[in-house]
C-alpha cells in the first residue's frame, strides 16, 4: 500500500479524512465515528487549546481509558502544536504526583476515575488550589494550568470537556513554526524498566507515523480491516503501534475500554474484526473463556502478538488469527523494530521476530567487549534507525548509558541474527543464567519445557551456586488434570535440549506470578527460587 504523505499525527488524520471522510475511523462504546467526524472534533480540541493561550511545544497529558475522546484529544493536541503525554490509568496518587511533576504538562485531560483509582479525588488532593478558584496556579506543579474533565461532572477549578469544545472558535491556520512539525516531539511515553521510576521516552512525529505505517504493512493491513485494540493506548503497543498502523492504512480501530475476554469476544463477533493486538495472557483468556467458540473469532486473520513460539501458535491456531505476526521492540524503538511478515509460514513466524522494519538496523555485540558478533552468535541487541530522541525529565540522566558512541540504542536484550538476518529474541540480559561458564537463556529452557505435552506454563531463573556459578531453576504449571513430575520433565529436557540447558531443579506450581498484562514476574520467581529449602538436584 502507498505510504501516507503525512509526517505528523494531525496531518495523518486530516489526510485520511480527506481521502475517506465517511469511512469509520474508530468504533468505541457502541458508536462508530468517521474519519471526517474525528478530524472535526480534533480541530475543535486544537482551537480550544490555542484560544487558551497554548504555545507550540507545551505538553498535554491524557489520563483516559480507550475511548473516542482520547483520540480527539491526542490528535487535537498535535494539531495545536503540543506534545502528548499519555498517563497510565493504573496510576495511583503517588504515581500521578511523579508524572505531573516530571512531565511538565500544561493541560491534563482526565476521567473522574478508572477501576479502583479515583482520579478526581487524587488530583484534588495534589492540586488543592483548583477547589478554591476557577483561576488557579498549582504550587506543586508550576507548569500545570488546566484540568479538563472528560466523561464526568466538572467540579470547581475544572473545565468541562464538551463545554470547552463547544465554546472553541473556528481553528485558524497556525503560523509557521506553531503547528507541530515532522521533527518535533510527538508523544512522550512513560515506560517501566530497570530504574525505580518510569522513564520518559521522547518520540518524534514523523517516526511515529512512518514506523507505524511499516508495522501495518508487515501485518498486511488494508482499509477494510477492523483492528481490535483492547491494549491500553497509553502503552507504546497502542499509542505508537496500533494507532498509527491502523490510521496509516485507513482502517478502523475497534476500541475496548479495558480488556475483558467475554466482551472482547463480543466485539470481535459483532464488528467482524479482522485483526487483533494481543498478548499471551489475553490469547489464553479468550480461548479459555466459557463463551469462546472458534466460529466467534472466524473473522480474525491477522494481528500482532509477543511471546514464545507456543504463544504465536496459540494466537494463530486456537484464536484463529492465522496470519498473526510476531514482534520485537521497545518503547524506545517506537514500540516495535522487528515484525514478521504476515504471509510467512507459521513455523517461521513463531520461531523468530522477523527482519528489522524499513529504516531500522540491528546488530549483535559481545556483552563484555562490545565487538559485533557474527550470524548465529547470541549477544546484546543494539538498534539504530527509528529511535527515541532520548529520555526526558529525571530519566534524561540515563541517556549517556543507553546510547553507544556511534548512536546505537543499547536494548538490554539478548538475541541473535540467523543466516537470513532474522532476529531471534532470547531474553533480557539481566535474565541470562551463567552456569558453569556458559550463558543460558531462560527462554530457551522454557521453550524446551513447553514442548512437553502436559506443560501449560514454564518460568526459568538462575540462582547463585558456589560450584557452578548459577543453577537453573524451573517453575512449571501442568495442564489441567495432567499428572506431571520433575523427573519426567528432566528426562524430556535431556531429550530435546543440550545438556547445559537441562534445569538443575524443577518445581511444580499451580500458577506463575505475572503482571496485569500477563508478563512473567521473573524477579518474584528468583526470590522464590532463592528461598527454596535445600533439595535434591534434578
Amino acid at each position: 500500500m502507498r505510504p501516507p504523505l503525512a509526517r505528523t499525527l494531525h496531518d495523518l488524520l486530516e489526510e485520511q479524512a480527506a481521502a475517506r471522510p465517511d469511512a469509520p475511523a474508530v468504533i468505541s462504546a457502541g458508536r462508530s465515528v468517521s474519519y471526517a467526524s474525528l478530524a472535526a472534533r480534533a480541530r475543535a480540541v486544537a482551537a480550544a487549546l490555542r484560544a487558551r493561550g497554548f504555545a507550540h511545544g507545551e505538553r498535554v497529558g491524557l489520563l483516559m481509558n480507550n475511548r473516542v475522546e482520547s483520540l480527539e484529544a491526542l490528535f487535537g493536541a498535535s494539531a495545536a502544536g503540543a506534545v502528548i503525554v499519555p498517563f497510565s490509568t493504573w496510576s495511583t496518587r503517588q504515581e500521578l504526583d511523579f508524572l505531573l511533576a516530571d512531565s511538565g504538562v500544561r493541560t491534563l485531560f482526565a476521567m473522574p476515575g478508572f477501576g479502583k483509582e479515583d482520579f478526581a479525588e487524587s488530583l484534588g488532593a495534589l492540586i488543592p488550589e483548583a477547589a478554591q478558584s476557577n483561576s488557579w496556579r498549582s504550587a506543586r506543579f508550576p507548569a500545570l494550568r488546566e484540568l479538563v474533565m472528560v466523561g464526568g461532572d466538572a467540579s470547581r477549578g475544572w473545565l468541562d470537556y464538551e463545554a470547552l469544545l463547544s465554546a472553541a472558535p473556528a481553528m485558524a491556520p497556525l503560523p509557521p513554526g506553531e503547528a507541530a512539525g515532522a521533527g518535533d516531539d510527538g508523544i512522550v511515553l512513560y515506560t517501566s524498566g530497570s530504574t525505580s521510576k518510569p522513564k520518559a521516552v521522547r518520540l518524534i512525529q514523523h517516526g511515529i507515523v512512518e514506523n507505524g505505517f511499516n508495522i501495518g504493512e508487515r501485518q498486511g493491513l488494508l482499509p477494510e480491516d477492523r483492528v481490535l485494540a483492547a491494549i491500553p493506548l497509553f502503552w507504546a503497543y497502542g499509542a505508537v503501534n496500533a494507532l498509527p498502523a491502523t490510521f496509516g492504512h485507513g482502517a478502523t480501530l475497534v476500541l475496548q475500554s479495558r480488556f475483558e475476554p467475554g466482551e472482547a469476544l463480543n466485539l470481535i463477533e459483532r464488528h467482524r474484526c479482522t485483526s487483533i493486538y494481543t498478548l499471551p495472557a489475553m490469547t489464553a483468556a479468550l480461548v479459555r473463556h466459557p463463551a469462546f467458540r472458534p466460529e466467534r473469532t472466524r473473522s480474525l486473520r491477522k494481528g500482532l502478538t509477543i511471546g514464545a513460539p507456543q504463544d504465536v501458535v496459540a494466537a494463530a491456531q486456537l484464536l484463529g488469527a492465522a496470519q498473526v505476526s510476531n514482534i520485537y521492540g521497545a518503547s524506545e524503538t517506537y514500540g516495535n523494530c522487528c515484525v514478521t511478515p504476515h504471509d510467512w509460514p507459521l513455523e517461521l513466524r513463531s520461531t523468530c521476530q522477523g527482519p528489522p522494519l524499513p529504516g531500522v538496523r540491528l546488530r549483535i555485540v559481545d556483552p563484555e567487549t562490545g565487538e559485533e558478533l557474527g550470524r548465529g552468535r547470541p549477544g546484546l541487541i543494539e538498534v539504530t534507525g527509528y529511535l527515541m530522541r532520548g529520555y526526558g525529565g529525571a530519566s534524561a540522566e540515563h541517556n549517556a548509558s543507553v546510547f553507544t558512541a556511534d548512536g546505537w540504542f543499547r536494548s538490554g536484550d539478548i538475541g541473535q541474527l540467523d543466516e537470513e538476518g532474522r532476529v531471534q529474541f532470547l531474553g533480557r540480559s539481566g535474565e541470562m543464567i551463567k552456569r558453569s561458564g556458559i550463558n543460558v537463556s531462560p527462554a530457551e529452557v522454557e521453550d524446551a519445557l513447553m514442548q512437553h505435552p502436559a506443560v501449560s506454563q514454564a518460568g526459568v531463573v538462575g540462582v547463585p551456586d558456589a560450584e557452578k556459578g548459577e543453577l537453573i531453576v524451573a517453575f512449571v504449571v501442568p495442564k489441567p488434570d495432567a499428572a506431571l513430575g520433575a523427573q519426567e520433565l528432566v528426562a524430556h529436557c535431556r531429550a530435546v535440549a543440550s545438556a547445559y540447558k537441562v534445569p538443575d531443579r524443577i518445581e511444580i506450581r499451580a500458577a506463575l506470578p505475572t503482571t496485569v498484562t500477563g508478563k512473567l514476574l521473573r524477579r518474584s520467581l528468583k526470590d522464590e527460587a532463592a528461598a527454596l529449602p535445600p533439595g535434591n538436584k534434578a
